[in-house]
């Protein structure tokens, strides 16, 4: 295995002729599917790597520099609160996933957060500018039509919904 470029959080990796990338540090994503109400909550942010704002669900990393030993739940409520102002009373585990695995070796935790009470603003941290979207999970297609008529980019997530 050879490391062809390394960044504080990711690396550029060549093994037996396949190039990926993944995170220095080993860790790993959680996302986090909540509903309030009957909507569930969708989080809007720019995304550098494509150049637009997208349209996804709540997430973050496990053991960043805010919680160097969170465990998934705890790293799931964080996030949420975070990014959606909302604290979840219970936090359900669905399973360990790859979103892009020929191209990024992370992982990422898929939760359910149940029982969420607003206790903040959200819209994440300083370097952060999240727009939180409450959408019932009937019209969610339609919602994401018409952020993706906007020019939006969408989560491959959401598609659990359309």
């Amino acid at each position: 295995m050879t490391s062809r470029w390394r960044g504080k959080y990711l690396e550029m990796v060549e093994e037996d002729g396949w190039e990926f990338v993944r995170r220095t540090s080993g860790m790993s994503a959680v996302v986090i599917i909540a509903e309030v109400d009957g909507e569930v909550l969708l989080v809007e942010q720019y995304r550098v790597p494509v150049g637009k704002n997208c349209i996804e669900l709540p997430a973050g990393l496990i053991g960043d520099d805010d919680g160097k030993n969170d465990s998934v739940e705890e790293a799931a409520a964080r996030e949420l609160e975070e990014e959606t102002g909302y604290r979840p009373g219970r936090i359900e585990r669905l399973g360990e996933f790859y979103s892009s695995s020929g191209v990024m070796g992370e992982s990422f935790h898929l939760v359910r957060a149940y029982d969420c009470v607003k206790v903040g603003e959200g819209g994440g941290t300083d370097s952060e500018d999240i727009i939180v979207h409450r959408v019932p999970p009937e019209r969610i297609a339609d919602f994401v039509a018409q952020k993706r008529q906007e020019g939006l980019g969408i989560d491959v997530r959401l598609v659990r919904w359309l």
